[in-house]
């Protein structure tokens, strides 16, 4: 009698163990992946997954790259660089997403109500990429203002406006923390930097376009619908796609004024702006022009000024 032999006795996702390795060479009919392919590109930098992924596919992924390697196959021992578990997103009641509790979120939902570039932005500001959080609809409006006013933004930026030494600080201040954010994947902290920086543009009178291009392009890997439309309303007919990622200036970053609290007799009376390096004679003069320190200055005698650049601006008096 003819018996016809199995041979689906893989569980489906086997194929999954080793994909990473086929996309390093899609179109090769001739092998799996090339040995010119796979050192080109392989190991993985950077693995993103829930922690269900520990014990399924990406225990799975390694044993079987752990027995490529031993025949010979692949070059490095490790498929993946480094591993990061990204936190689960809880319903509204604060349990796990499900059918039965009926506090599922659908994302099509959220898409069609607010846009794709909100659900997208508002996943990523909800906190720590790696913590467990409640979904919370009713917060999404934050980021939705936030869209808006970059919109409005691009709207009102002007080409001959000057760039003001406050405004070119925050500006390079921005691009350095949502730079390093990024990489880090704190993409939540980002988006509050960014927040920061479009109210202070919103609150200039003359806007100019430098800044506004800057923050088109930050915000474009995490809201790309915003960031395109606000690109080409600057009047740029190519894609931001093309556009190197900003750079900032070290040097620009630094604050020059610092917010220094005045004492008198070792109680805080006032606050004044003034420069990092002021010298002595401009601190007291400033110090002392506050009402409020006149107030408590007002029929003593000044026995001593105690004055630390940056740090310390101090009346004894008595």
């Amino acid at each position: 009698k003819w018996w016809a032999r199995e041979t689906n006795t893989m569980p489906q996702w086997a194929g999954s163990c080793w994909y990473y390795l086929r996309f390093a060479d899609p179109a090769n009919t001739q092998q799996a992946w090339s040995a010119e392919a796979e050192k080109a590109w392989l190991p993985v930098d950077l693995y993103v997954g829930g922690a269900e992924h520990a014990v399924l596919h990406l225990l799975y992924a390694r044993f079987w790259h752990k027995v490529l390697h031993s025949l010979g196959l692949v070059s490095t021992a490790e498929p993946f660089q480094k591993l990061v578990h990204q936190g689960m997103i809880l319903g509204a009641d604060g349990e796990k997403m499900s059918k039965s509790r009926g506090n599922v979120i659908n994302p099509d939902d959220i898409v069609s109500a607010y846009g794709a570039d909100a659900m997208r932005l508002y996943e990523m500001f909800m906190g720590p990429l790696e913590a467990v959080k409640p979904w919370q609809t009713e917060q999404i409006a934050g980021v939705v203002r936030f869209q808006n006013r970059v919109h409005a933004l691009a709207t009102r930026a002007d080409g001959s406006a000057e760039l003001g030494d406050e405004t070119e600080r925050l500006m390079h201040q921005t691009i350095k923390k949502v730079t390093a954010d990024v990489d880090a994947l704190s993409f939540n902290t980002a988006i509050s930097q960014m927040m920061i920086f479009s109210n202070h543009l919103a609150g200039l009178k003359q806007l100019p376009a430098e800044p506004v291009e800057k923050l088109a392009l930050l915000v474009s890997p995490l809201a790309p619908h915003l960031g395109e439309e606000a690109w080409q309303m600057l009047g740029h007919e190519q894609s931001l796609a093309y556009e190197p990622w900003p750079e900032y200036d070290e040097a620009k970053c630094v604050e020059t004024d610092v917010v220094m609290a005045v004492q008198v007799n070792g109680k805080v009376r006032a606050e004044i702006k003034i420069a990092k390096d002021a010298a002595e004679a401009e601190a007291r003069e400033l110090a002392a022009a506050s009402e409020n320190v006149q107030k408590f200055l007002d029929g003593k005698e000044v026995k001593k000024f105690i004055y630390v650049p940056g740090r310390i601006i101090n009346f004894v008096a008595k």
